[in-house]
This record gives structure tokens, C-alpha cells and sequence, in this order.
């Protein structure tokens, strides 16, 4: 897992150089026509997803955007090594939607999402430096990054150089050196000039000089190159990924809720992709990868491999938006067969278990101990709701004797195996 670290000016120089010191930097391109394939299949599965969220009704869809919008903060949080609070994190997801009364009481967990809030919901407002500022300090609130105090609220001005860093103490494998800290504001400066000028316009009459899903690659790069804080340069590039992203949307649709861009899912496939993730970025940011005296530094395979993420996430996306259809057309229909309290308890545990194909469900499957357990009722009772709501075909079976399992009956949900 890499880390930050802060080396001693004196350390000598490293090899190999890094992409911030070529003479082209920061004049980031790639090749469109070889990637126009695979920036027209990123289209196609992005409008499959939305056409899925539309055709399912707005509570449903509210319901399913809700849930990936935790797991995209656990996500983005847990590829830093962070493992925010579930129950917390759902109920600040829930205050911002207006969904509850009151935020979760972890202020990193609030910070997280309020962040994530701002990208998304003010996509066409200004980006300055005071505002990154403001999202790195949400994402602090204490001032400390666990117990170590960093620089919060404010770009880096340390001496020392600023690495990207593996291994066990004394044996590091630097992945990374960020520029100078006396360099940072005019690297800033230049980033956020080009990020406001390559803004997409939308409308009949815009001209799109760059795709959008390619500009949120870009994006993503020439931040985390950067690097400008002391902390929180990975959260903070991926917000800036998604904004642009809904700044992409909304020049496609300018009626769409840039809150959609949370259901991609990019945060949650990148995690499922961690090592990927950070070789592609560590193979973009090396000097040795571009021609000495090239006048633009041609970065194709980052933006090749954050593409086909984005595309794996809008797939994923589809599953759980097919899900979320099949478990209430599956609650509808319990609903009819008139089942008690105890039924309905279990068969929620079960739903929200998901199914094995998924890499979910309940472990071992259903027993009839289990419910007794999970109802508080005698095993009588247990055998009694469980043949009944097999009866009613809400469940399947496996097994027979002491290996009988029941799964919920859901179709194309899998069994689980004994």
C-alpha cells in the first residue's frame, strides 16, 4: 500500500525523473482516434446505466443512488487505507439528501461526503484554490492525518521533498516525487486556469474541444501529479474526476442530476482495481515514458485505463440498479402472500445479503436454526415459516436433513452451496 513521505532536502536525486520536469509539461494529450473504440463503448455503457435508473421510478432510484453514493466513500476513503464509519456515513449521505434529520457525529465521515456534495451538486461553479483548500480541510477536521499534524487548509510549503512511498521502513520503494512546495502555487495556477477553460458548455451551438470522460482522466492525472497537500491528494483528485465528469453530463443533458455521477461507481471499481490503479498512474507520471523533446507529453494509457474503468464501473453499476429492480419486484410479491412478521425479517436479511453470484449472501445459506435464531422463535415455529414460505415459492432449497438450505427465490439469484 503506498504512503506519503516527507524526505529530507539533502536526500540525493532520484531516478527515474518524473513528468512535471519535462520541458512539454504540463501539456498532457492523448491519442483520440486510437481510443475513440473504447470512448465509445465508456458512451454506451454510461447511457445503459442511466436509462436503467430512469425505467426504475424515482423512489427506487433515489434508494439505489443513496447506497452507491456510500460505497463510493468508502471506496475513495479505503484506497487511501481509511475505513470510515458505515452507520455514520449512511446517515451523513441521508442528512445530505435530505433524508434524515441529523448528519452521523464522525466529522471525517461528514467532511467525506460534504466534499463529494460540493463536486457534484456546484459542478458549474468556479474552481479556485481557496475552495480545494476548504475540501482538504473538510477532510481533516482535527488538523491531524491519525496522529501525525499536517499543514490543513492550506497548500504544502515544506522543504522537503514530497514522495509517493512503499515497503518497510528502510527498505521504500518510491513510486513518486511531487514538485517542490515552492512550486506547487504556479503548478496550481496552471491547473486550475485549464481546468475552468476546458470546461464543457453544452447546448446546440457548444464546440467540445476534448471528450468528457477523457477530461476527467486528465484531470485526475495532472492533480495527483501535483500532489499540492500535505494530505489527502487522492480524495481530493477523485472529487475533482467526478466534478468533471458532471460538468460532462450536464453539457450532454443539461436537465440531468449531476448527483447520477455518483451511481458510475468509478471510486468503488478503482478499488477493486487498486494495484492497476496505482501502476497506471505511477507508469504516466514517469519521465521515461515520454520523448525527450516532445512538445506535448502523450499520456494514452492512463487515459485508455481510466476509460475502461469508467466503462467496468457503469457494468458494475448496471448489476446493483438489476438488483435493486429484482429485490422489489421480489418484495412486491411478498408482500401479497400475506406472510407474518418473522418471515418478513428474514426474508429482508436475506435481500439485503444479496446473492452469491454477486459476491454476497448469507453464509451457508438459510437453516432452520438460523431462523430461529435471527426470530427468536422455537425451531418448530422456525420449520413451520420456512415450509410456508417455500410454499409460496419466496424461497428455494438445497439439500436435505441437517444440510437443508434455503436462499431466497429471486431469479437468476444463485443458491448457495452447502
Amino acid at each position: 500500500m503506498s504512503r506519503i513521505r516527507i524526505m529530507p532536502r539533502q536526500s540525493p536525486p532520484l531516478s527515474p525523473s518524473y513528468i512535471w520536469k519535462h520541458s512539454a509539461w504540463p501539456k498532457l494529450t492523448f491519442d483520440a482516434a486510437a481510443l475513440a473504440g473504447a470512448l465509445d463503448q465508456a458512451r454506451l455503457e454510461q447511457g445503459r446505466l442511466l436509462g436503467q435508473l430512469g425505467a426504475i421510478g424515482l423512489e427506487q432510484a433515489n434508494t439505489v443512488q443513496r447506497e452507491l453514493w456510500v460505497q463510493e466513500a468508502l471506496a475513495t476513503a479505503a484506497i487511501e487505507g481509511e475505513q470510515l464509519n458505515l452507520e455514520s456515513l449512511r446517515s451523513s449521505v441521508a442528512h445530505r439528501l435530505s433524508l434524515a434529520d441529523a448528519p452521523g457525529p464522525d466529522r471525517s465521515v461528514e467532511g467525506q461526503v460534504q466534499v463529494m456534495q460540493d463536486a457534484l451538486a456546484n459542478h458549474g461553479a468556479a474552481l479556485d484554490l481557496d475552495r480545494l483548500c476548504r475540501w482538504q480541510s473538510a477532510l481533516f477536521p482535527g488538523g491531524t492525518s491519525g496522529i501525525a499534524r499536517i499543514a490543513v487548509g492550506r497548500i504544502r510549503d515544506h522543504a522537503d521533498a514530497m514522495q509517493i512511498v512503499s515497503g518497510p521502513l528502510g527498505r521504500e520503494l518510491v513510486h513518486y516525487e511531487a514538485p517542490p512546495s515552492a512550486q506547487v502555487a504556479a503548478h496550481m495556477e496552471r491547473f486550475l486556469w485549464w481546468f475552468e477553460s476546458s470546461k464543457p458548455t453544452g447546448g446546440a451551438t457548444a464546440v467540445a474541444t476534448i471528450n468528457g470522460i477523457a477530461r476527467a482522466a486528465l484531470v485526475h492525472l495532472w492533480f495527483e501529479s501535483i500532489h499540492p497537500f500535505e494530505d489527502g491528494n487522492g480524495r481530493l483528485g477523485r472529487a475533482l474526476a467526478d466534478m468533471a465528469l458532471a460538468q460532462d453530463m450536464h453539457a450532454q443533458d443539461p436537465q440531468a442530476s449531476p448527483a447520477l455521477v455518483r451511481v458510475y461507481g468509478l471510486a468503488h471499481q478503482m478499488l477493486k482495481t487498486r494495484a492497476a490503479y496505482y501502476d497506471a498512474l505511477n507508469y504516466a507520471q514517469r519521465l521515461r515514458n515520454v520523448v525527450p523533446d516532445a512538445t506535448t507529453i502523450d499520456v494514452t494509457p492512463w487515459v485508455q485505463w481510466f476509460v475502461l474503468t469508467f466503462t467496468h464501473a457503469c457494468i458494475a453499476s448496471q448489476a446493483v440498479v438489476n438488483s435493486a429492480t429484482e429485490k422489489a419486484q421480489f418484495r412486491l410479491r411478498a408482500a401479497q402472500c400475506h406472510i407474518n412478521q418473522r418471515q418478513r425479517k428474514v426474508l429482508e436479511r436475506l435481500l439485503e445479503a444479496g446473492h452469491v453470484g454477486s459476491g454476497g449472501g448469507f453464509l451457508g445459506g438459510m437453516t432452520n436454526e438460523k431462523y430461529a435464531k435471527i426470530t427468536g422463535a422455537s425451531k418448530a415455529t422456525a420449520s413451520r415459516d420456512l415450509a410456508d414460505l417455500l410454499a409460496k415459492d419466496l424461497l428455494r432449497v438445497q439439500g436435505v436433513g441437517k444440510a437443508t438450505r434455503y436462499a431466497v427465490n429471486v431469479p437468476h439469484w444463485e443458491q448457495p452451496s452447502n
